[in-house]
């Protein structure tokens, strides 16, 4: 397939509202690609070159791509020089807001674009690895050397693909709708393509393969050491006699204060010994030094193995630990060596899901419990989270009580023969946060996501935002529905940062997954890519709200940057809590 005839089915794409409809446009997309153009389509697709795992960004600003459409228009049609073309495109972005816009504008009248999808593909990979001495100067001209060769159609999503700003209003599990629909014409298949994507979390290998396989492909598609696998996540319940009614026999365990680490070994790896993951699959290895040493590789009795644990900082002069706007400190590109020395890091290891070439994930917890007991040695970086066993309400709400004593944020309760399930599905683990019968506040906080904000008036005026409009997944329909407008509870340096970071993910309209009541449009739209932890007293019915819920006296309680929006809380969820 051309790179032309892709990007005109993206429009066709964009333009449509139905879920249904797109879902059955992706699935004729399928369809119609050469096995070698799935993989790159897919990311395309999602605006991106690879996996979250990998790290491969762009990181062009708008600056940058400016100057280099001025360069590549048409000089034979016009003779302003450089100053006054970059003048005339910044001119054109000020009036539509939209850079691919603009370069679909500026570059109409080049000839149809003939290259491929993997030649495109490969192009803009060759540009995201460009490095070293000169690299800048170096990017500019490869880029314009791939926008001179555009039509004005692929011109338009080539810069927003460039820019991080490609939105065609579905994620990753709307791909995996498609590939159903694909084979089948419904999305039949969602469930089993869902289980087997959360094992090795890699779209587009998982689509060529299932593509070309169909279901049989799908039991091929197991664990691989350095693709991360989908962490498995806490549902809710409100009591300790609904824990154990529902999960009878449990493993409960401390809930640590973290952030969320998976940690893949291979001793006699080439090219790697230890990688990390993060709750949202990014790779962030290089965050963790005191991984990478001898002591911690010496602390594992086996070659191979993947392992679920809780990174949390700690006071090397107490042994205390640190909250988490401490321990996320130690999320940084630069000056680690140094972080990493005043924030130390415990890993609670609760769980080991592959060991030597055999995947763990569906034998009973009580044997990987085992199992993990045998493999990691005390008195190192990793740490055993402490549990009990119970099938008694009274001992579970003890322990509970008891972390809760001590500054945790509660217990995790597990079913004590339950596989592990990559992804947020069943009832195999549950979390238990604020104390039974507790008044003035919800059970438990929701992660949301930043839909826009609203110009501050008064005092806020400086702050240049007086409240923001949060909302949850619906993950039926593959849509973002509102939830609250919080504009209380924000200390002057959270409005500040709020502010900062909209900033950055403002838009110039309303993405096509929000649903918004006509009464709550905000001044500003964002993007979503902000997930705030939420605090409320209660929920209510709402008219107004398009979740059909409501948060009464909703507060901000942190920015969640360990979350993606895919990690949000759901509609299905608000409803249970």
């Amino acid at each position: 397939m051309t790179f032309h005839d892709f990007c005109t089915r993206l429009s066709t794409i964009e333009k449509t509202s139905s879920r249904l409809e797109m879902t059955a446009l992706l699935a004729d997309l399928f369809n119609t690609l050469q096995r070698d153009d799935v993989e790159p389509a897919c990311w395309l697709l999602l605006g991106r070159l690879a996996p979250l795992y990998v790290n491969l960004e762009f990181n062009f600003a708008e600056k940058m791509v400016m100057r280099v459409l001025a360069e590549c228009v048409d000089t034979a049609s016009t003779k302003a020089d450089n100053k006054e073309r970059l003048s005339s495109v910044l001119s054109l972005f000020k009036s539509c807001g939209d850079l691919g816009d603009v370069a679909e504008h500026l570059l109409h009248t080049h000839a149809e674009d003939t290259r491929s999808i993997l030649e495109v593909f490969n192009a803009l990979l060759a540009l995201a690895k460009e490095g070293g001495v000169g690299s800048q100067e170096r990017k500019l001209q490869h880029m314009a050397e791939i926008l001179r060769k555009s039509s004005g159609l692929t011109a338009k999503y080539t810069v927003r693909i460039l820019l991080g700003t490609l939105r065609l209003g579905f994620s990753q599990m709307t791909l995996l709708d498609a590939l159903s629909w694909a084979k089948t014409g419904d999305k039949s298949l969602r469930k089993p393509l869902e289980l087997a994507y959360q094992m090795k979390a890699d779209i587009g290998k998982f689509a060529r393969v299932f593509l070309a396989e169909g279901e049989k492909g799908l039991d091929s598609f197991d664990i691989e050491l350095g693709i991360p696998i989908a962490p498995a996540l806490c549902q809710r319940l409100h009591t300790a006699d609904e824990m154990i009614e529902k999960m009878g026999k449990v493993y409960v365990e401390p809930k640590y204060d973290g952030t969320r680490v998976s940690i893949h070994i291979q001793k006699s790896g080439k090219e790697w010994h230890i990688r990390t993951f993060t709750r949202n699959l990014e790779e962030s290895s290089g965050m963790f030094p005191e991984l990478a040493t001898d002591r911690a590789l010496d602390a594992i009795d086996a070659d191979e193995i993947i392992l679920d644990s809780e990174a949390v900082g700690y006071d090397p002069e107490t042994d205390k630990l640190l909250p988490f706007q401490q321990t996320i400190q130690r999320k940084r590109k630069h000056d680690i060596e140094e972080t990493a020395a005043r924030v130390p890091l415990r890993f609670f290891v609760f769980d080991i899901l592959y060991k030597n070439g055999k995947n763990l994930l569906h034998i009973p917890l009580y044997e990987r419990k085992e199992i993990l007991e045998q493999t990691i040695k005390r008195g190192s970086v990793f740490v055993l989270a402490p549990y009990i066993i119970t099938d008694s309400p009274k001992e579970l709400r003890e322990f509970h009580a008891k972390q809760l004593s001590t500054g945790l944020e509660g217990a995790v309760i597990k079913q004590y023969a339950s596989e592990y399930q990559p992804g947020r599905r069943g009832w195999s683990w549950v979390k238990f946060k604020e104390e039974e019968g507790a008044v003035g506040k919800l059970s438990d906080t929701l992660d949301c996501i930043v839909m826009g904000y609203y110009k501050g008036q008064g005092k806020r005026t400086g702050f240049g935002v007086g409240a923001f409009l949060v909302g949850v997944r619906d993950e039926k329909s593959d849509t973002i529905r509102t939830v609250a407008k919080i504009g209380t509870g924000l200390s002057d340096d959270q409005w500040k940062e709020l502010k900062t970071r909209a900033e950055k993910l403002a838009v110039k309209s309303q993405p096509k997954e929000y649903l918004v009541h006509e009464n709550l449009i905000p001044d500003v739209w964002m993007k979503p890519s902000l997930v705030v932890e939420v605090a409320a007293d209660e929920i209510t019915n709402s008219p107004t709200h398009s979740a059909e819920k409501a948060l009464r006296f909703p507060r901000l309680e942190r920015f969640r940057d360990d979350k993606t929006p895919d990690q949000a809380t759901t509609v299905k969820e608000l409803r249970a809590i």
